[in-house]
This record gives C-alpha cells, structure tokens and sequence, in this order.
C-alpha cells in the first residue's frame, strides 16, 4: 500500500518465488508499506521509494590488481550536492552467477564525481558486465553494509560464528522471534550493460 491507502496485489507466477503486478505505478519519495500473509504468520515493512543518479561513464584498466594484469572497471556517477545519498551496486558478469555487491554513501564525496568498483581476476575482452546502481535509504545502506562485512573474506569466512545477527526491515506481526531474513526495499536503478574491450 501506498500513503494514500492504494492496495497494490503482486501475485506470484506459478510458484516461481517472483511476484508481479502490471499496475503499480512507482513514486519517488514515496513512503509503502508490505504486507505478506504466510502460514498463519503476517509480515509487515515500511520503506521509502529512492531515486538514483545516472552512471555517467565506465572507465576500463587493463593493469590493475596485485599481479598488475587484472582487468577493473569504475561505473562513474555524480552525486547531487547538499543531499544525503546512499547506493547500492551489482556487477554481473557472464562469468559467476553470483553478483559482485557494493554499497557506498556520500559522507565524504556530496556533490562530486565518484565511482562503483568491480575487479575479476577472469575478466578478459569479451566479457559482458551488467552493471546497476540502485538508490537505496540509509537504513538499507546499513543493512547490506554488515551483511556484506560479515560476508567479506576477512571476516574469517562463512562458517565463522557471525558477531551479530544482521535483521532487516520486516518484522513477523504474529510471531516476532520468528523474525524473516532479508530486506523490503524500493529503488530507482540506473543500468549500463558494458563488454569489456
């Protein structure tokens, strides 16, 4: 639902895990609200629709990493000055079906030209790279900034003991100790398919 009471229904295809609904209509700065009925248990998430700035330019190097012969690219994009901002990057290559995840807040850069990340000791001409950025709230940014930590191969691996659980923004109505995992998330994205040269 959005602030004015509209129901949206995103119904799944055939058992599928996608939902989808051909009347939604997103608003920026619009603030929704998520309900799931699931089992008996009723699930609920509030969060705002953010919008994102373009990527400008994607600047490839062909000599980077520790042995100087990895291929990286930056996704530059311009962030808007005098505003709190916060991305979320996913580089997907035809390489891995696991996407590379990168966040990033403009603390330090507001209002300049910065860039998203990505590096594959694999990479070679030909390669096709999907790059999105996503505006996201500073709560999602929080989220996927731990999750992503915990996750990362200094934090002592995936079967490491995790020093906290890392709990998004759904919340079980019914049951509250039988909390979901992940995160209800709105964002505008901005996408440049890129085949490295």
């Amino acid at each position: 639902t959005d602030s004015n009471y509209t129901v949206f229904n995103f119904i799944e295809e055939a058992n599928s895990g996608i939902y989808k609904n051909s009347e939604f209509i997103p608003v920026i700065n619009e603030s929704y609200n998520l309900n799931i009925f699931y089992q008996g248990d009723v699930y609920t998430a509030t969060e705002t629709l953010k919008s994102v700035v373009p990527i400008d330019y994607i600047e490839q190097k062909n000599d980077g990493g520790f042995s100087g012969e990895d291929i990286e690219l930056k996704a530059f994009y311009t962030d808007p000055a005098g505003e709190e901002n916060y991305y979320f990057f996913e580089f997907l290559s035809d390489l891995s079906p696991i996407p590379s995840l990168e966040v990033y807040e403009d603390r330090f850069t507001n209002g300049n030209q910065i860039f998203g990340f990505y590096s594959d000791e694999d990479l070679q001409a030909g390669n096709i790279v999907r790059i999105r950025n996503h505006g996201v709230s500073e709560s999602f940014y929080e989220f996927m900034f731990l999750l992503l930590q915990q996750g990362s191969q200094d934090s002592g691996g995936p079967f490491e003991t995790q020093p906290a659980t890392v709990r998004g923004n759904c919340i079980n109505e019914t049951n509250p100790n039988n909390y979901p995992f992940g995160y209800f998330r709105l964002s505008e994205v901005d996408e440049v398919i890129y085949t490295i040269e």
